[in-house]
């Protein structure tokens, strides 16, 4: 068995709210210097050894990322 690691971000030209919100609640709790935060999502998959890089990234172009409006990166840990 092999852990995968898939983080999902939003593109940089995409807006994002919520990492606007949390950089505002940070300024509001006393926390300065944060200037930009962005949010994003990480899978961790628990894969046979079988499965090949070109699958995982069919599994997290289909099913885990918009790519329209989202990066992704897929990174095998040991």
């Amino acid at each position: 068995m092999a852990r995968v690691v898939v983080d999902v971000m939003p593109k940089a030209e995409i807006l994002d709210p919520q990492g606007q919100a949390i950089v505002g609640a940070l300024s509001r709790l006393g926390h300065d210097g944060v200037a930009d935060v962005r949010q994003g999502k990480r899978f961790e998959l628990e894969v046979d050894d079988t499965v090949s890089d070109d699958e995982l990234a069919r599994i997290a172009e289909s099913l885990l990322a918009n790519t329209v409006i989202e990066d992704w990166k897929v990174t095998r840990v040991q």
